[in-house]
């Protein structure tokens, strides 16, 4: 393929839902709620092609729909009222997920698509729609570029491009799309610089 998927997600949490691995009796299932996207080009200067937001409709067990808790709003921007007007069915935003792709595998900082095909599908009742070996750990990649473990281990998605000092266009962390530019500029940058020479980590 001569081009790459960065992407990133939010999914559902309320305070201190983490620290209790979202097992609460108040936490919600941690359900994709927005899903940022962007295509980098694997050849002629790596350019960014193109990028997409969407917004996912959350729902519960039930098929209800989640309310969206101000702790979320206040981490990621993402309202209700954003939801309301601008949110799709997962089954319909992994679909334009897809097409955006055009077969292309998908790169996060982390496992992302845990959340995405494993825990948001099953909670959805739907049936994934894009394989598991069509993603993969970009941390592998900044690895394999020389970034030390310890500071893999202590670097999130949105202070990434800050890690490298690189200079680009204002980002908001915990924005999804932002989240999955920030890993891209990186990986742009360490494909033009010659310190990653390809993609080739997926088996």
């Amino acid at each position: 393929m001569d081009t790459a998927i960065i992407f990133d997600c939010e999914f559902l949490v309320i305070e201190d839902a983490q620290r209790r691995y979202w097992c609460g009796p108040f936490d919600p299932d941690p359900v994709i709620a927005q899903i940022g996207a962007v295509k980098l080009g694997l050849c002629d200067g790596f350019p960014i092609l193109d990028a997409k937001r969407i917004y996912v409709r959350p729902t519960d067990r039930h098929g209800e729909d989640y309310d969206i808790d101000p702790f979320f709003t206040q981490l990621t921007g993402v309202t209700e009222e954003i939801i309301r007007a601008d949110g799709i069915s997962l089954e319909q935003a992994l679909i334009d997920l897809e097409k955006f792709s055009n077969g292309a595998n998908f790169w996060s900082w982390g496992k992302d698509e845990l959340n995405m095909m494993a825990i948001s599908c099953y909670i959805a009742n739907i049936a994934p729609i894009i394989p598991a070996n069509r993603f993969d750990n970009a941390c592998k990649l900044l690895l394999l570029a020389g970034m030390p473990y310890e500071d893999i281990k202590k670097t999130s998605s949105n202070k990434l491009a800050a890690y490298f000092e690189l200079e680009h266009p204002p980002l908001k962390g915990h924005d999804a799309l932002d989240d999955a530019l920030s890993v891209t500029y990186v990986l742009q940058n360490l494909l033009q610089s010659g310190a990653l020479s390809d993609f080739n980590v997926i088996p």
